[in-house]
């Protein structure tokens, strides 16, 4: 082997040697256990960024891992292709969001590949393939033919910048998740899956998880939303219909003092075609936003409808307001106000002085105050006020009041979610077309199965405000049966493709969704590793998704993902200055020189260009918009793809944020480095090996922590996914070895067995480097089918240990003993140290305290 380490050289050559070979190829084999690890695929954006690199080298030394553990493993990757970003980088580039896709891919792959990353690339897929898209569009129109997919007319969410309908789950804080424009409603036809029918499984099979993190199962359960209430009957004064209200808090039921109804509730919408400034005010809120957290800090407004409502046990009358923070979407649109004990409606109530009534105080255990004068008092008690339902407590208030609404067939207790409907229509271009068929007569009907798939045209012109499939004739009318028909022009939410490519990647090829025989051998995924932002969208759907396929009889098992790992952020240091009109101009940190303090402190930063000062902004996540992010291929570039991913094991745990340091960068290489150079400096000797119990005590040292060092190693890697102190405890092995004096047979034994354990044990986070070394000690094949090194016990108990002698709890020796010596003979060593005699020379002896392996404390005065 050569003398120095060259990276470059090494890793190329070992890169095709693994792709000659096919060595990530994954077969089936019922003989043996599968692992299957999944890092989420990305978007082919154009390069890879470092949360990337954390991301795939996480799942890649998972997957080299659980190989090393005997398991056949398979590890896919594929590209999450559709979706907005191709298109805006189209109409800047004056190119078709196909071909902008493609080249990604393209130079993505062989970043990926330079990293040495092991996955098997025959199972590759991208999501805006015809091939793949098809039978996502032949599942689609058995949704259908099941009911469980349909299309209705709704007020939808409407981000104005990306032209497109947006989820719930998609407005963040009232703003379009990826636009950051302010979301309006709009009412549109679309089509939805019935994901509500699912809401009780999906929740109750959240304890299956239990690999899963409890921070992503809370997010879940909260979005579901499951909550047991009454429904309920109010009466309209004056008219023979109804109006039903939903809630969970029924104890307050006595206490309500007006009734708010959404925007586009029935009454609201006759109300206003008699009213015009009701109708502008109705009309307002519907392009409002509605988020929750968006609707909690929003000034409450209403109007009067000029209905009166009737209380369903006290027959007292109360007004009917229409008011901008009650929902259509959720409950039955409207909403029962209890002033008194909701912060909402008593803040309403206070702006149009409406009177507010307690009805609970709090419990006789309780030290809460109530103060309405201030705020609503919202804690569950003991009723008041509340006629003969005075002194019950919640539970018993709810199933009295239940009882009586139920009696006078008025109310009865109900199950609701939160939960709604998946929007799955797009008003955008690069996606899956939606397989429907409208007829010249006005039905619609799903795309046989001999017309799959809708083949998306791909040779189009982007101009930046309609979809290239919208008012095209040649894409929209075609023939059915004979007679003209006409396409659905909407494309599919891009989340329907990310939530079903898992199983695809088990028989990419089949001219079937899935080959369940393959699907069945496969999943679930065993590690799925991926960012925590994706806990309600992606993994909602995902897990939806894959009930359907087992509904279908696709797939066996209830739950796509057995164990999540969700790594963390990658931050770095970014830069600004002030540009004339005040705003930041950021700087990419390998601009920027950066002069520091004895103790490492930065002093002062500057621009390498013309010596610009700059300011520090602090550590923040890698970003386009703080230009502070690290080419991965730069930094692959410089110090290879091995430091690079031992960096990104060694810095942080997974599932903590990661702060980028070139210093740490070269850390990283150095120690591989010395890895290398005690390797070279052991090849340059005989081979040696003394059997353990020859060993004399400083090797049996060494030895004892080679193995303790295996067996943290084990469980940091195997159970824990510790990757940073795994490497941690190797590169402190290190230390120990390079103090060997290889010259001595038995110091250069010790030496070469720890070698030949950190090659295997190092393996999984630098592969290239320890198959180079694998070879270079005579070993045949690769590193990577070799067995993980295993404990041996016997070397993990020491012959002597140093015992501690204390004279009256002050530390007076340090003895070398037998491990063996009993509590007498540890007595005995202890009082014939010389220390320990002059310490004790004119004392009487009062007591002594032995503690078996660790000291002697000596009692005397």
């Amino acid at each position: 082997m050569q003398e120095t380490y060259q990276p470059r050289e090494i890793e190329s050559a070992v890169q095709q040697q693994w792709e000659d070979n096919q060595v990530f190829r994954a077969v089936a084999d019922s003989n043996r256990e599968k692992f299957y690890c999944l890092s989420m695929f990305p978007y082919p954006s154009g390069r890879l960024h470092m949360g990337h690199v954390r991301n795939y080298t996480i799942g890649d030394v998972v997957s080299r891992y659980q190989r090393m553990q005997g398991k056949n493993v398979m590890q896919p990757m594929g590209w999450d292709a559709f979706g907005m970003p191709a298109e805006n980088a189209a109409i800047k580039n004056n190119t078709a969001p196909a071909k902008w896709t493609k080249e990604n891919i393209g130079y993505m792959k062989n970043q990926l590949k330079s990293l040495g990353f092991g996955y098997d690339w025959d199972r590759e897929i991208a999501t805006c393939d015809p091939e793949y898209y098809r039978w996502e569009q032949w599942f689609f129109t058995k949704l259908i033919d099941k009911g469980l997919a349909y299309k209705k007319t709704s007020a939808v969410n409407w981000d104005p910048v990306d032209q497109t309908v947006l989820a719930n789950e998609q407005v963040i804080d009232g703003c379009g998740w990826r636009s950051g424009a302010p979301v309006v409603r709009k009412e549109i036809p679309q089509w939805f899956i019935r994901i509500t029918d699912y809401a009780e499984e999906l929740l109750n099979d959240l304890d299956q998880l239990d690999g899963w993190p409890d921070q992503v199962k809370a997010m879940q359960r909260n979005w579901i939303g499951k909550s047991r209430g009454v429904q309920m009957k109010f009466g309209i004064q004056g008219r023979d219909d109804e109006l039903e209200i939903y809630t969970t808090r029924p104890d307050t039921l006595m206490g309500v003092s007006y009734v708010a109804v959404a925007a586009g509730h029935p009454l609201a919408q006759e109300a206003a075609t008699s009213n015009a400034e009701l109708a502008a005010f109705v009309e307002e809120c519907k392009q409002s936003g509605t988020a929750e957290a968006d609707l909690a800090t929003k000034e409450k407004v209403g109007m009067k409808t000029g209905l009166t409502a009737i209380h369903p046990i006290s027959g007292k009358e109360v007004d009917i307001w229409v008011a901008n923070f009650v929902l259509m979407e959720f409950g039955t649109g409207a909403v029962m106000a209890v002033p008194a004990h909701d912060q909402r409606d008593w803040e309403f109530a206070t702006k149009y002085c409406i009177e507010i009534n307690q009805v609970i105080e709090p419990l006789a255990t309780s030290e809460d105050s109530v103060d309405l004068s201030e705020s609503a008092y919202t804690e569950k008690g003991t009723l008041i006020n509340s006629g003969e339902f005075d002194g019950l407590a919640f539970e018993q208030a709810f199933d009295a009041i239940a009882a009586k609404l139920a009696a006078e067939d008025k109310g009865e207790i109900k199950v609701n979610y939160r939960l709604r409907d998946w929007g799955v229509s797009r008003q955008r271009y690069w996606g899956s077309p939606i397989p429907v068929i409208r007829t010249e007569d006005g039905d619609t009907i799903p795309t046989p199965e001999s017309m799959l798939p809708v083949e998306l045209p791909t040779d189009v012109v982007m101009d930046g405000v309609n979809s290239p499939i919208k008012n095209n004739p040649d894409f929209e009318n075609i023939e059915l049966n004979g007679a003209p028909a006409f396409r659905e022009t909407d494309t599919f939410d891009t989340f329907m493709e990310s939530s079903w490519y898992y199983a695809r990647y088990c028989s990419p090829q089949a001219d079937t969704m899935l080959d369940p025989t393959e699907a069945n051998y496969w999943l679930p995924v065993d590690q799925y590793v991926g960012g925590i932002e994706h806990a309600i969208l992606h993994l909602l759907y995902a897990r939806f998704f894959h009930k359907l396929l087992r509904d279908a009889g696709l797939v066996e098992s209830d739950e796509p993902f057995k164990s999540l790992l969700c790594q963390g952020m990658v931050l770095a240091d970014a830069y600004y200055y002030l540009n004339d009109k005040g705003g930041k101009e950021w700087v990419n940190p390998a601009e920027v020189d950066v002069e520091r303090d004895e103790k490492g402190r930065m002093i002062s930063a500057r621009r390498q260009s013309d010596g610009l000062a700059l300011e520090h902004a602090g550590m923040s996540k890698m970003s386009k918009s703080k230009n502070n992010g690290v080419d991965p291929q730069e930094a692959i570039e410089q110090y290879g793809a091995d430091t690079v991913r031992l960096y990104t094991m060694f810095a942080a745990p997974p599932e903590q944020t990661l702060e980028w340091s070139d210093s740490g960068v070269q850390g990283a290489q150095k120690f591989l480095q010395r890895v290398w150079r005690l390797a070279y400096e052991l090849l340059q000797h005989e081979q040696a090996e003394v059997a353990a119990d020859q060993l004399p005590k400083a090797d049996k040292d060494a030895r004892r922590k080679l193995h303790e060092t295996i067996a943290k190693v084990s469980d940091d890697i195997g159970r824990r996914y510790n990757f940073n102190t795994g490497v941690a405890a190797i590169m402190e092995l290190m230390k120990t070895l390079t103090k060997l004096d290889l010259a001595v047979e038995s110091s250069r034994s010790v030496a070469l067995e720890a070698m030949n354990a950190m090659i295997r044990m190092l393996s999984p986070m630098v592969p290239h480097i320890t198959q180079e070394l694998w070879v270079a000690f005579g070993n045949e094949g690769l590193v990577l089918d070799a067995s993980w090194p295993a404990v041996d016990e016997s070397a993990l108990v020491a012959d002597t240990i140093q015992l501690v002698v204390q004279v009256n709890g002050k530390v007076r020796a340090k003895l070398d003993v037998p491990a063996s010596a009993s509590k007498d003979e540890l007595e005995s060593m202890a009082m014939a140290d010389e220390a320990v005699q002059r310490n004790i020379d004119g004392k009487t002896v009062r007591k002594v305290i032995v503690v078996p392996g660790k000291l002697v404390n000596i009692v005397a005065n």
